[in-house]
């Protein structure tokens, strides 16, 4: 579970000087150990041209061992200290200051004095940044501000600005992030290496308060919490205050790294979904680092960081490794990847969603094959779509398989800057920068024609109401035909769109008694439903758009089935503000979608227990019951245990399906329901217009929301709060604790190095006789 020693071992070794040291034997590293002045090698590096230098100066010591093995490298350099010295010198040489600091440029103010100073595109006088995607460029100007000709060459900026001919090579570049993003699940292991490194700094004699991450990091707690209560006006505070008995160790651990390192922010429990909050709030879009100005970019621990990319920051998922060492300064290798370019023209019909969309373009994306590939969208139907919308469809990149999603900043970008409560000068600063860096798309201005590695085009008028499943994202069903796909389903052998039930028991009714109340099931009956994930609940369209469904039901006298488990899961407390604000937070209420808490929930499985007595009539009666959720993944098994049918749809349509109680009808032919007047209620009746959603949007999702939402991030909430953790910069290990270990890299560390010694007890791993 703990992330590699190799990234923590090179940090610690940059932190403790004067002298080498290593590991003991029984902690393997593959970390190279550098005098004062230097910084680690990167694992990209492996031959670098300063080994091969070393190689040529000294004999050669074994063949048995790679020439560029550490261990090999360590053992030689102990036994000759005057190759150490010229080995040093090689290193000095290459490690020096940034080839291209020519290039620095001053960004002036437009009422006098600077923004900061920025490392320019412009002024390399190259034509063939021209024709880059603004996803490469991205990439080129982090190549460039980190060229150090060690960690970051000046081949790789070469690379870099031939990606047309280089791209389909499989060349690797180093890239450095702008900043880490991490949730609590996967956050833990990262904070501990660093816990540990502390204690090694201190054991060691040696300032342990230097181990810090070198770049920002931000980590949002928001993958523990359940819906254990639901249709409840008391359910966020039940749900808690389970999560925090649950989680109690770990979110002290957490709350203890906040305060003990620098450079790390810890978003308290109950305070959102992680990339929504990212969209709305961590999101720099560009730093000014110290008056040095440079593109926001991030990775994160989660394969939904790509959500970022709708607002114009380069993000994407990584496994722990590469996020905790890029924690630690170093850069990550990567494939300098083929850009698809996706056209958008035209705009969406009315009563379109933009969930319809993403589950469109995550079906055309499949079938093109994107793996490895960044995607970039442009086209005059850019304009058609709000920030919230291209956050939606940047947001499933990791189901169309993209490494991201990317949407360059225009005009759309800053407005949504400014919504979100971002100061006028700091909006004023990032369009400035980014149009001197060439980094910013005027679609008001003729457009110079750029490159991509294959097209695509989509004209957004062909979009229509969708849903996905029943156990695949990218198995996308147009709504009218939901019916007919329903019953092949049925039909076909078991599959991802199968369950191969017979002809004869098809029509089965499962009968029970739900609390007093007689209730029946059959195959299709939804029982869950639930209003969840970033995806959706970062778009105020649909969350609106649900609530004016949930309005419209409950004036003509629906309401949705008692046993069904409806949830509304927002992803930050913004959407809590402006669902009261438009008075449609109580018609949610009315059907069943009360608040449950802040965080993934249904989407990531924490759907939490279906009541005792349905969870009984689905499985005595083998009935493959459905959940429609506004989520991102729907396999069979994910949601939950019970409902083998799992269909992606939007919140508004949520509200719907929850209200006819299954996916087997045909909203176009059958009504939902009869209304209070015994008149037959259908979807059209209950679905609200374009034009509907953009008045409530309009009037109710307002700046001064964001700003006092986000104020308060910090301050956690009582449970929290009264979360009693030592002050002290070292961690107290708990030697009785299943979960929180104090990890074994450092131990009997010593600051000689042991030399060579054999090896005992190993495994052959290959035999070649």
């Amino acid at each position: 579970m703990y992330i590699t020693a190799s990234s923590s071992a090179s940090s610690l070794l940059r932190a403790t000087r004067p002298k080498l040291f290593s590991p003991s034997p029984s902690s393997v590293s593959r970390t190279f150990v550098y005098p004062p002045s230097f910084a680690p090698y990167s694992s990209r590096s492996s031959v670098s041209a300063a080994t091969r230098s070393f190689r040529s100066s000294v004999p050669r010591w074994s063949h048995r061992l790679h020439c560029a093995s550490p261990l090999t490298l360590r053992s030689q350099i102990r036994a000759a200290p005057p190759v150490v010295e010229r080995f040093h010198r090689k290193i000095a040489t290459m490690a020096n200051e940034n080839p291209f600091k020519g290039n620095l440029t001053s960004l002036p103010k437009p009422g006098g004095g600077e923004f900061g100073k920025f490392y320019s595109l412009p002024s390399l006088n190259d034509p063939r940044i021209d024709r880059l995607p603004y996803s490469i460029r991205i990439l080129l100007e982090s190549a460039i501000r980190n060229c150090d000709n060690f960690q970051v060459k000046k081949e790789d900026v070469e690379k870099i600005l031939d990606w047309e001919n280089t791209s389909t090579k499989q060349v690797e570049i180093p890239f450095k992030p702008a900043r880490v993003l991490l949730q609590d699940f996967t956050g833990v292991p990262a904070v501990v290496d660093l816990a540990c490194m502390r204690d090694a700094m201190n054991k060691l004699g040696s300032d342990s308060n230097k181990i810090n991450p070198l770049v920002p990091v931000d980590l949002v707690i928001d993958h523990s919490v359940q819906v254990d209560v639901a249709r409840s006006e008391n359910a966020v505070q039940a749900n808690m205050e389970l999560e925090f008995q649950r989680n109690k160790e770990r979110f002290a651990f957490l709350k203890w790294g906040s305060t003990a390192f620098h450079n790390m922010l810890v978003v308290p429990p109950g305070s959102g979904i992680v990339h929504q909050v990212n969209l709305e709030y961590l999101g720099r879009v560009v730093f000014n680092n110290e008056g040095l100005l440079y593109p926001d970019s991030v990775v994160g621990t989660d394969s939904h960081t790509t959500m970022i990319d709708g607002l114009g920051v380069a993000g994407w998922g990584v496994g722990g490794i590469e996020a905790e060492a890029a924690m630690l300064g170093q850069p990550m290798s990567m494939v300098l990847p083929g850009v698809v370019g996706f056209k958008l023209t035209g705009q969406l019909c009315n009563g379109v969603t933009a969930t319809d969309l993403v589950l469109t373009v995550t079906q055309i994306l499949r079938k093109h094959g994107v793996v490895g590939k960044f995607v970039e969208f442009y086209g005059d139907g850019m304009g058609e779509l709000s920030l919230a919308d291209r956050a939606t469809i940047a947001n499933m990149s990791p189901e169309y398989g993209a490494t991201m999603g990317f949407f360059p900043v225009d005009h759309v970008t800053l407005q949504y800057l400014k919504l979100t409560g971002r100061s006028d000068e700091t909006v004023a600063m990032v369009e400035s920068y980014l149009r001197a860096n060439k980094l910013f798309v005027d679609y008001n201005e003729p457009q110079q024609d750029r490159v991509y590695s294959s097209y695509l085009e989509l004209n957004l008028s062909n979009v229509e109401p969708c849903m996905s499943g029943p156990k695949r994202p990218h198995d996308r069903v147009p709504l009218k035909e939901m019916k007919a796909d329903w019953h092949a389903c049925l039909d076909n052998k078991v599959g991802f769109k199968g369950f191969a039930i017979p002809k004869e028991a098809q029509g089965k009714v499962a009968k029970f008694d739900f609390h007093g109340q007689p209730a029946e099931l059959k195959h299709g009956s939804v029982v869950i439903a639930a209003i969840t994930s970033c995806t959706n609940t970062s778009n105020p369209s649909v969350m609106l758009g649900a609530g004016l469904v949930a309005k419209k039901a409950h004036e003509l006298g629906l309401q949705v089935k008692p046993w069904v488990k409806t949830s509304l899961a927002p992803g930050s407390g913004v959407v809590t503000k402006y669902l009261l604000q438009s008075g449609l937070q109580k018609y949610l209420n009315e059907q069943g979608f009360h608040i449950v808490g802040f965080g993934c929930t249904t989407c990531i499985g924490n759907s939490g227990e279906l009541d005792e007595s349905v969870a009984s009539a689905i499985s005595e009666n083998d009935i493959v019951a459905a959940a429609v959720l506004s989520g991102n993944r729907n396999f069979e098994g994910r949601v939950h245990p019970l409902t083998r049918a799992n269909y992606l749809a939007s919140p508004p349509l949520v509200v719907a399906y929850a209200l006819a109680g299954t996916v087997d009808i045909d909203f176009e032919k059958e009504p939902i329901g009869t209304g209070k007047d015994g008149k037959n209620v259908y979807l059209r009746d209950i679905w609200p217009s374009t034009e509907e959603i953009a008045e409530v949007v309009q009037s109710s999702v307002l700046p001064d929301m964001f700003r006092s939402t986000y104020e308060a991030i910090t301050k956690g909430n009582p449970m929290w709060n009264q979360l009693q953790v030592p002050a002290e910069t070292l961690y107290s290990w708990d030697p009785n604790s299943t979960y929180i270990h104090e990890p074994p890299y450092f131990k009997n560390m010593t600051m000689d190095p042991p030399g060579a010694h054999g090896v005992k007890d190993a495994y052959c791993l290959l035999n070649f006789r």
